[in-house]
């Protein structure tokens, strides 16, 4: 949902845009007319009225033949807080609501609804609209509600409908996507939430461990605000002028949280959705109720959940909703995939590289083709699995390292086994456990006004490479330790969730630890087709460096624990100067493969600026700290044989 820079004003944008031109023959490579969808569509606008009285937007795209000779289609619905436009019978936007071409040749009654409150729908608007269980009144509304009138309202006035509805979405529709099937209407029989918003405060878009996604958000909300509806999306939607193109640079101008907020009011105006995340910086009531996994229950329809290993903002999503539904509603057809994208990369993207990693193969036209098109197809009009429709598996996961697509019954796969990862003197990392008999630590100096950046590079926002970018700015910093394994004999792949298992002290009374996991490429490894560089004459001046693919240090995953959240996120708690606690860092599931004479790193360190905002390294309440209160600290990681830190792994045996 918080994509980078003011992605929101970006996506909306495109949406609201005035569809392209009919494509001319000459345009198609075979010489052949492209397929235009507005010779085989029509569209209609209504207000779906709901049960309290508010009327939803919709547009309907419908097939030209419905109806006649009694064909009939399934429904392919998506809901969206981002607009239904262009707005307008006579403007065309049915491409955006089809996941690819094959759905619009197959035939599909294409539905976007405005939820509430937003653009042309009435009704208020909620961030993560909280469910309710139990609804008394015609008063109580959620978007299952919605989304059941909805359904009921299409399914008895739109013509030439088979009585079948499936529903997608990407990001916040990816939430909706899941808000709107629980005790769900018995006509949907096909859901798939794809990078799904699920709990904002766990992992998700707004808070990871405890610390604060501050560049995401930020960027976010400064095009993501109140609406009065019904209202039609701008011409053009302002850019926010940050005044520099280094968010290094620009968020380290401010004293705290408090600060960054009134800057992002607009004539004195506040953003009270950008507010609310620095007033609920706990898991409070706020966050709870929004979570919308406690009550993916009673779902009729088959789920097929779908992430990217890369996804900067909502990769915690799709693997909690998998594990909720399959937890909670054990009867429900329920289906994961997750591959080597970023957010949405699937839909937007041909899912062949991420920066300098390479996957060597059309990732996202794979998916589109040999899993997303049949399980619809295969739900929504019965059709059998077989050569053309392959039969979904519970688990499609992409393999990064050998860039390979494995099936699975299970994910975390069943063979996994636990296996941890201990630090070691002299910077090593071993899977032996330490035999020091005697305490024995490594420490670091963390200044929080000058923080760790997230990336070696000038960045507005959250650039998508990030999450497979190289380390190496990093590894020889003084205030990062850096611990490296011997170069691996054979593949070593590592499949499901991590857990840093830290024992470590502060000097101050609280303090971040972030974790990241890191591939070590070969030192002569070279990018494909790269000519070998030549010598230069010493005479000759030096050019300016290139990064070499070999010896790089890319980013398998990393995340933080805010210290004051050690013992739960729902309290804070000052730490002890100089007591040693054990301390679990949390990082999201992984499929990758460390390759035979690869290195495996891991980097500890106390802050990750601006992708988190600061810790001032005193228990102040944060989003109002002073300047006096940011003090420099000492942390120390012990690894000795009574305060073992390292990493717990779930490793595959060898294939």
């Amino acid at each position: 949902m918080r994509l980078a820079l003011s992605l929101c004003a970006l996506a909306l944008a495109s949406l609201a845009a005035p569809a392209p031109a009919p494509a001319r023959a000459e345009d198609a490579p075979d010489g052949k007319p492209k397929y235009e969808p507005r010779e085989h569509y029509t569209k209609y606008e209504y207000r779906i009225p709901v049960r309290d009285g508010s009327r939803l937007f919709t547009a309907v795209y419908v097939p030209k033949d419905a109806g006649q000779g009694g064909k009939t289609y399934p429904v392919l619905m998506t809901r969206t807080p981002y607009s239904c436009g262009p707005y307008g019978v006579d403007r065309d936007g049915v491409r955006r609501l089809a996941p690819s071409e094959a759905f619009l040749k197959a035939g599909y009654i294409f539905v976007c609804q405005d939820v509430r409150g937003r653009f042309m729908s009435e009704g208020s608007f909620i961030e993560m609209t909280p469910h309710k269980p139990v609804k008394k009144t015609a008063a109580d509304v959620d978007e299952s509600s919605d989304m059941h009138d909805t359904v009921q309202w299409l399914i008895d006035r739109v013509p030439g409908n088979n009585g079948r509805v499936g529903i997608w979405g990407v990001s916040y529709p990816g939430f909706y996507t899941s808000a709107s099937i629980i005790d769900s209407h018995p006509a949907i029989k096909a859901a798939s939430p794809q990078a799904p918003v699920t709990d904002l405060y766990m992992g998700d878009d707004s808070f990871h461990g405890g610390a604060f996604m501050l560049a995401a958000n930020f960027g976010f909300y400064t095009g993501f605000k109140p609406q009065v509806t019904p209202v039609l999306p701008p011409r053009q939607w302002p850019e926010f002028d940050y005044g520099t193109r280094d968010g290094y640079e620009f968020f380290l101008q401010f004293q705290n949280l408090d600060a960054m907020a009134a800057r992002l009011a607009k004539d004195g105006k506040p953003n009270p959705y950008f507010d609310d995340q620095l007033e609920h910086d706990s898991y409070d009531e706020f966050w709870r109720s929004r979570a919308i996994t406690p009550h993916l229950k009673n779902i009729k329809a088959a789920v097929l959940t779908v992430g990217g290993w890369y996804d900067a903002e909502d990769l915690a999503g799709p693997l909690a909703t998998f594990r909720a539904i399959a937890r909670q509603s054990p009867a429900t057809p329920n289906h994961l995939v997750m591959g080597p994208w970023v957010h949405g990369g699937w839909v937007g993207s041909p899912g062949r590289s991420l920066g300098r990693v390479q996957f060597h193969q059309p990732t996202s036209e794979q998916f589109q083709k040999e899993v997303l098109f049949p399980f619809f197809e295969q739900h929504l009009r019965d059709a059998k699995p077989g050569a053309k429709l392959p039969a979904v598996a519970k688990a499609t996961v992409f393999e990064t390292g050998t860039n390979v697509w494995r099936r699975y019954d299970a994910w975390p796969p069943a063979g996994a086994r636990p296996r941890t990862l201990y630090f070691a003197p002299g910077g090593k990392l071993s899977f032996t456990p330490p035999d020091a008999a005697q305490p024995a630590f490594d420490a670091w100096t963390s200044d929080p006004n000058k923080p760790v950046p997230f990336v070696g590079y000038a960045t507005l926002g959250v650039p998508q490479e990030f999450m497979v970018g190289d380390q190496r700015f990093a590894s020889t910093r003084p205030d990062v330790l850096t611990y490296r394994s011997e170069v691996l004999e054979e593949d070593l792949t590592v499949a499901g969730p991590i857990t840093a298992r830290l024992f470590a002290s502060t000097t101050g009374t609280d303090a971040d630890w972030v974790v990241k996991l890191i591939d070590v490429y070969p030192a002569d490894l070279q990018q494909e087709g790269q000519e070998p560089k030549k010598r230069r004459p010493r005479t000759e001046d030096v050019e300016a460096p290139e990064p070499e693919l070999g010896g790089m240090q890319q980013l398998v995953r990393a995340d933080p624990l805010r210290g004051r959240f050690r013992h739960g996120f729902e309290k804070a708690e000052a730490m002890v100067p100089g007591q040693v606690e054990a301390l679990d860092v949390a990082l999201q599931d992984v499929n990758h493969t460390f390759r035979r004479g690869h290195r495996i790193m891991v980097q500890v360190q106390s802050s990750w600026f601006p992708l988190m905002d600061r810790n001032p390294q005193t228990f102040v309440p944060i989003h109002s700290a002073k300047a006096e209160d940011f003090q420099v600290a000492t942390q120390k990681l012990y690894r000795w044989q009574g305060q073992a830190s390292g990493l717990e792994l779930r490793v595959l045996a060898p294939r």
